[in-house]
């Protein structure tokens, strides 16, 4: 072609193919990222006055005047019937670029995005602080709408959200929607959150955490009773916490730390991964969920001792690190092993929990197969191997569980017991205090009695001490008595 295309037939065609995103860049052709890889278009190099041509018509002028002070601007546009798009432009080698992200006008649920069943439990936090972070295009805003949809059809309540620009069109369902754009309906991020709190919100969506300010007043709104939802651009949830912590000067950092073990209910870090049958991409998904554990690990700073956390509490929260994620993407086929290793960040743990789980995965890879034969009677045998000891287990396990629940009702007999002793007990204690009184009473007559009987003797041995000390009287002083007498 030598004109160049119009952006609507640009938006049009990356829109057809499923790209996700457009890039127009001078003296390259468009390019589109198709499947997390960038594809140029049959078209020739564009020329900065053809870009120009394209975007800058767009903005109006407060826009305008923005993107010459800043030499970049964010800004919403929608093709009819197409999609919505979220545009960055800005200015590189003094020239001007612009990247279009699709924003599809249907919102996808949790199925369709293949997110964890944990994430549906979100939307149902009373109050407090949910995440959703990851690089670039990692699916973060789809989730977002997901979970916000979600709210808007099941709960009666008032969602407020304020984003830099809009991108997702929510309406009302049983919530009422509020959408509020950067630059359009309000200056700043952080300004838009004080107003909020005076518009009755239940729900709060900032679409990203920027800045200190925007983090403080996140925080402050969870702390005073609202759900709050927001994004980052962080890898996983241990990180995310550092993230906010470290945005804060050292002497705030002990405060932050208490708030956020206070506010924090979950993180969702996410980042997409190349389907086995290359027909799309699927999340990869840390799940961080707030228990005291990690409200203590938060509170102390230990961050490093989050992730083991997570990993040992799949069971009872159902939290998961990446590497877990990607384990049970691969036993479901859902990727391959090469990519699972490419997209770890840490390969050496991948590699170490896919042989505690596949022993054989490894020598499976190097011969190009992860099953066995469909002719291989032996996998059967062992297949069955396992079935049984899984069998055993069970038993034991719900023998274990029905000795315990004995244990718990002989202990539930007991208490009661003690209970029945104790309220008994209670009902004879005034007759023991006055019983107890009437002792004291006599004891303390009885020591006055004995007291009083011992100085009677003390005096009488006096008396013979002093008879003694005078000698026998004369005779003549002596009365007469008996025989003598007369």
């Amino acid at each position: 072609m030598d004109a160049p295309p119009s952006l609507d037939d640009l938006l049009k065609f990356m829109t057809k193919k499923g790209a996700s995103d457009l890039h127009l860049k001078p003296t390259r052709p468009p390019l589109v990222r198709l499947q997390g890889k960038l594809v140029a278009i049959k078209y020739p190099a564009l020329k900065p006055k053809d870009i120009e041509g394209m975007v800058m018509p767009l903005l109006n002028p407060v826009q305008r005047k923005k993107f010459e002070d800043r030499q970049s601007i964010d800004i919403g546009y929608g093709v009819t019937g197409v999609a919505r798009f979220r545009c960055n432009i800005y200015q590189q080698r003094g020239a001007t670029a612009a990247v279009f992200r699709r924003i599809p006008f249907e919102i996808r649920s949790y199925d369709d995005l293949n997110l964890p069943e944990v994430v549906r439990t979100f939307a149902h936090f009373p109050a407090g602080l949910v995440l959703v972070t990851g690089p670039t295009g990692s699916g973060k805003s789809t989730t977002l709408a997901a979970i916000i949809q979600d709210i808007a059809q099941t709960r009666p309540c008032h969602i407020v959200t304020i984003e830099d620009p809009i991108e997702f069109l929510f309406t009302d369902h049983m919530a009422t929607m509020s959408q509020r754009e950067v630059g359009t309906d309000t200056p700043a991020f952080q300004e838009a959150l004080r107003n909020s709190m005076r518009q009755d919100p239940d729900v709060i969506m900032v679409g990203e955490m920027r800045d200190r300010d925007t983090v403080s007043t996140v925080i402050t709104a969870a702390e005073t009773g609202h759900l709050v939802f927001s994004t980052l651009h962080t890898n996983n949830a241990s990180q995310t916490i550092d993230r906010i912590i470290d945005s804060f000067p050292p002497d705030q950092q002990e405060q932050i730390r208490a708030q956020l073990a206070l506010v924090l209910r979950s993180v969702v870090s996410m980042e997409l991964i190349q389907r086995a049958d290359g027909q799309g991409r699927l999340p990869m998904c840390e799940i961080l969920v707030n228990s005291p554990k990690i409200s203590r690990h938060i509170e102390n700073g230990e961050i490093k001792e989050i992730h083991e956390e997570i990993e040992n509490s799949v069971a009872y929260y159902r939290m998961q690190s990446m590497n877990q994620s990607l384990v049970a993407l691969l036993a479901n086929g859902a990727i391959t092993y090469d990519v699972a290793r490419e997209k770890s960040l840490d390969p050496e743990d991948l590699s170490l929990k896919l042989r505690k789980l596949f022993p054989k995965i490894e020598e499976a890879q190097r011969e190009g197969s992860m099953g066995p034969s469909p002719a291989d009677f032996a996998s059967i045998v062992e297949l069955m191997e396992v079935k049984k000891l899984y069998d055993e287990q069970e038993e034991r396990w719900k023998q274990r569980m029905q000795e315990k629940d004995e244990q718990i009702a002989q202990l539930e007999k007991h208490v009661a017991g003690l209970k029945q002793e104790i309220a008994s007990s209670g009902m004879s204690s005034a007759d023991l205090r006055n019983q107890l009184e009437a002792l004291r009473v006599e004891r303390d007559r009885q020591v006055r009695d004995a007291e009083a009987r011992v100085e009677g003797l003390n005096q009488r041995i006096r008396e013979l001490n002093q008879q003694m000390a005078a000698g026998p009287k004369p005779a003549a002083e002596r009365p007469q008595t008996g025989f003598f007498k007369k």
